[in-house]
């Protein structure tokens, strides 16, 4: 057995602060040796991303596939572009369903950045929310909502794409840059 040390606390009916320990197993880790084992971990020369599973927020367990979809088309947008290292779909369903932290993620998958997210669907609109955050720092680099009709939702997809590729400043090939702008705007030219 191990023990943390949690501060001075003031408990009640004793005037003065106790010390308090937190008495913890030696296979749990100290809060301390996750975040070095994260600095330490060797990531890609390239900016490198999980997008987790989104979160399926409606009231129709049915619509599943449709917040699979998202995750799915954006890990394949994303994939397309030499200047950034894709974890695959399978590797993230794994998460699917479970609050997990993005240092976890980046530990478990050896990755820099996390995209997570959720789809809520109501008729014929469509609520998306989509954050990435750099799991070394906890800090958010970007996020947004879009709530569009659900006909726009392939323009979505693609803003998401292009939001995450500035957010990364991804360097881009010159067919890349050509084909982001091509489906960002929906005109080849």
């Amino acid at each position: 057995m191990g023990y943390e040390y949690l501060g001075a606390q003031t408990v009640k009916n004793i005037t003065k602060p106790v010390q308090v320990y937190r008495v913890r197993q030696e296979s749990e880790p100290h809060p301390s040796a996750v975040i070095e084992k994260v600095q330490t971990l060797v990531l890609p020369d390239q900016p490198s991303i999980a997008v987790l599973p989104f979160a399926n927020m409606s009231s129709e367990p049915e619509q599943e596939y449709f917040s699979d979809g998202i995750t799915e088309d954006l890990i394949t947008d994303l994939s397309k572009l030499s200047g950034l290292f894709v974890i695959s779909h399978n590797s993230v369903n794994l998460y699917k369903g479970k609050a997990v932290k993005p240092a976890q993620v980046s530990q478990e998958l050896g990755v820099r950045y996390v995209l997570e997210g959720s789809i809520r669907k109501a008729g014929k609109r469509v609520r998306i929310t989509a954050q990435l955050i750099d799991a070394i720092t906890g800090y958010h680099l970007w996020a947004e909502r879009y709530d569009r009709n659900l006909e726009d939702i392939f323009a979505v997809q693609d803003e998401v794409t292009q939001k995450i590729v500035t957010a990364l400043e991804v360097k881009l090939t010159e067919g890349e840059q050509a084909r982001l702008v091509v489906s960002h705007t929906g005109f080849e030219g």
